[in-house]
């Protein structure tokens, strides 16, 4: 693809989800049901997260992007292994797992991650723009160009790194408010809700195995050398 059409896509990208972000964050005050938005606001959901995440990758893609047409090669190759980093680590592994385990749970009682107390509030489209639509992006970045990994055992460790961090906010969130941030987690004992979230972690690896996987069957071994 042209740097020029890599450019328009990237800042395209980067304004759709900063809209989303935007919209998601602002949410009127007095619709928002006191049982999701309670201490942490929306920040303590994976799915807000992951919304700022991909506009912060659409945007380091764009000024990369931006260096190579101003020839500013230099500083736009230490931009493109942010660029890399992020996308290999965090924006398709994360992507793909809030898309696949939202809808998972959802189709199996909704209620458990997304209670009906939230139509009213968030629209449609919302819905599908934070869940659905996540899962398209990632996969058409991948097609649009190649993406350098991080050695397997770097990539891992960054990767749980990011997920212990989430999930000493999640803890410390029920430790201040006696409340979990999805109910799902009330249904477990403390052995069950560990292996819950080990569980989790193995999935979003087996996702960044996946994403190099499909990286390199479209892009070939030729491309990274």
């Amino acid at each position: 693809m042209e740097i020029s059409t890599l450019a328009t896509y990237h800042c395209l990208a980067f304004v759709w989800y900063f809209f989303v972000s935007y919209s998601i964050a602002h949410v009127k005050t007095e619709e928002r049901p006191s049982e999701v938005f309670l201490y942490g606001g929306q920040w303590k959901y994976l799915t807000v997260l992951n919304l700022i995440l991909q506009a912060v990758f659409y945007g380091v893609s764009f000024l990369a992007d931006v260096l190579r047409l101003i020839k500013k090669l230099r500083c736009a190759k230490c931009v493109i292994s942010s660029r890399d980093l992020l996308f290999s680590v965090l924006a398709f592994p994360v992507s793909t797992f809030v898309c696949v385990s939202f809808w998972t749970l959802y189709t199996y009682n909704r209620d458990l991650v997304y209670p009906k107390s939230l139509d009213g509030v968030i629209p449609l489209w919302l819905n599908h723009a934070m869940h659905t639509a996540v899962l398209p992006f990632a996969l058409l970045e991948i097609l649009a160009l190649p993406h350098r990994y991080p050695a397997k055992k770097k990539g891992l460790i960054l990767l749980g790194f990011v997920a212990f961090l989430y999930i000493s906010w999640v803890l410390w969130i029920y430790s201040v408010t006696g409340e979990w941030v999805y109910p799902l987690f009330a249904l477990f004992s403390p052995f069950g809700l560990a292996a819950f979230f080990a569980g989790s972690l193995a999935i979003i690896v087996a996702f960044y195995n996946f994403g190099e996987f499909l990286n390199r069957m479209i892009w070939g071994q030729s491309k990274f050398s």
